[in-house]
């Protein structure tokens, strides 16, 4: 009886196990399978085991029975992202940043709603950005710096109310400043470094008073700089440098006590803020963070 009885709690153990690890959905089981495959899983730094259960692979995040988390940052990722994304409905957190995808940025990934985080950062990724921005009420940082991205930037991306970080250096995008992006009042990074955006800048600057870094370096953009920008008190890093502004005398009554990088083709201006002796802290592309979220 003793035996019998052990053995059916070992059955009972073990089935309660399997309900407990069989924790997401079909669907986006099943694309998750996809992926794996589209980006050369075989070959990744940290490899999935298809037999396992979801949970215990790599960069997957799991609550509440969905895929809530997708980061695969630097893990040697090739190949393509596939269609489908949008199978995983409660993803909050994209990341993968630094690998070698490529081919056209996927539209559908701008169309998970819940996604709060996408970093696709130093990879290949080809094509313009998506015109349409108005399903991500959530999203806090986009970064697609080092790719290879071309067209203009929409004026769609003033749809994002939620946006603190907007990194798009390092690409071929062109065309003047959207004004939309004047909308995003939580915005606290603008990286638009090393692209080939032209014209006068016609957005009042100056509504985005949470913004800390003002990255503009390396472009053609000409005329001058809005006047509102010297009211931009929380500003920590300027970079202006490479482009073709006409004057800069808005920046006189900058009052920003925690500025620590001030880069511009004014050597007065260099002189009246610069803090940094270092010159190799001073410039944006040196100051990528190494970080996993």
């Amino acid at each position: 009886m003793k035996k019998t009885f052990k053995c059916l709690t070992v059955l009972i153990v073990l089935t309660f196990s399997c309900k407990v690890m069989a924790q997401i959905p079909k669907s986006e089981k099943q694309y998750l399978i996809k992926f794996y495959k589209s980006t050369l899983g075989d070959t990744w730094q940290n490899s999935w085991n298809l037999e396992e259960d979801p949970s215990t692979w790599f960069g997957v995040e799991i609550n509440d029975n969905h895929v809530i988390g997708l980061k695969l940052y630097r893990n040697n990722l090739k190949g393509k992202i596939p269609a489908g994304i949008t199978a995983l409905t409660n993803l909050e957190h994209l990341n993968l940043a630094f690998n070698a995808l490529e081919g056209n940025l996927p539209q559908d990934v701008f169309k998970v709603v819940t996604l709060k985080t996408v970093r696709l950062e130093m990879n290949k990724f080809s094509g313009s950005l998506p015109t349409d921005f108005s399903q991500m009420k959530n999203l806090e940082e986009l970064s697609m710096f080092n790719n290879l991205l071309e067209g203009e930037i929409p004026d769609g991306i003033g749809s994002l109310e939620s946006l603190k970080i907007l990194n798009l250096s390092s690409n071929y995008l062109e065309g003047s400043l959207p004004k939309a992006i004047e909308k995003l009042s939580k915005l606290e990074q603008l990286e638009l470094f090393g692209n080939k955006l032209a014209g006068s800048i016609d957005v009042e600057l100056g509504k985005l008073m949470n913004l800390k870094e003002l990255i503009l370096s390396y472009n053609k953009f000409e005329g001058d700089l809005p006047s509102s920008v010297a009211s931009l008190n929380n500003l920590e890093f300027i970079q202006l440098q490479g482009n073709d502004f006409r004057s800069l005398n808005s920046l006189m009554q900058l009052q920003s006590p925690k500025l620590a990088v001030f880069d511009s083709d004014d050597e007065f201006l260099n002189m009246k803020f610069s803090k940094v002796a270092d010159s190799e802290t001073r410039l944006v592309d040196t100051k990528f963070e190494d970080v996993k979220h």
